[in-house]
């Protein structure tokens, strides 16, 4: 076997243990796996002959990814600043996960989102998984099964999705065929997301332009869905 396909199956191990001990584990688990994991996945990549640029983490290719990182954030930032003025999209952003005092969102947004979420996803779907199935398999393979197993990854933690977020309770309902429902949903829409993510990575050379937007989408969301709670 070479070596890119025991990479795959050693992040594919390491994608599942990750998984399973964010859902189930010690609450802030993720805080020291996130980064532990994220190191790991990069000496695999590493050890099956990627070089940084095709992990998406060579240097020449920072400010180019800081610059779409930028914009992805001010689009974000001003689609959910639209969203919660109107009042038929309001509900949208409530999150009964996130409705935390400012303090406990800041530290959510700034810190936990970004070590022990978008860290371990950014290096292992954008970063190594990418690297390798684009050397193999070109491109647009790459993209596919990253981001199709992007949203399977979600699977566990989108499981009381339909109890927790208003807007998707009203949508599917509640009870055991809604969050069948609403986990599918959910796997669908970080699918196309991975997409995105993926292009961006494709389009900047640089894991700094996915991992802007998907700071956007998470970060930025738990301030707004914190401040909106605490308006009520």
């Amino acid at each position: 076997m070479s070596r890119v396909r025991v990479a795959l199956v050693i992040v594919g191990v390491l994608l599942v243990a990750a998984n399973v001990v964010a859902k189930f584990g010690p609450s802030g688990a993720m805080l020291l796996l996130g980064p532990l994991a994220a190191v790991a996945l990069i000496l695999v990549g590493r050890w099956a002959g990627l070089g940084f640029l095709e992990l998406g983490l060579g240097r020449h290719q920072l400010l180019r990814g800081a610059v779409y990182a930028a914009v992805a954030i001010v689009v974000v930032a001003a689609g959910m600043l639209l969203l919660v003025s109107l009042p038929p999209t309001h509900g949208l952003l409530s999150d009964q996960r996130y409705q935390l005092p400012i303090s406990r969102a800041l530290w959510t947004s700034f810190v936990v989102i970004p070590l022990g979420t978008i860290l371990p996803e950014e290096i292992a779907f954008r970063g190594v998984l990418w690297g390798l199935l684009a050397r193999g398999r070109g491109p647009a393979v790459a993209t596919g099964v990253s981001s199709a197993l992007f949203g399977l990854w979600h699977i566990l933690p989108s499981l009381r999705l339909s109890v927790v977020n208003p807007a998707v309770s009203a949508a599917v309902g509640v009870g055991g065929a809604a969050a069948v429902v609403a986990v599918a949903g959910a796997v669908l829409f970080t699918t196309l997301a991975g997409i995105v993510f993926c292009e961006l990575r494709r389009h900047s050379g640089s894991l700094l332009a996915p991992v802007g937007l998907h700071w956007a989408v998470n970060g930025l969301g738990v301030l707004v869905t914190s401040a909106l709670a605490g308006r009520n």
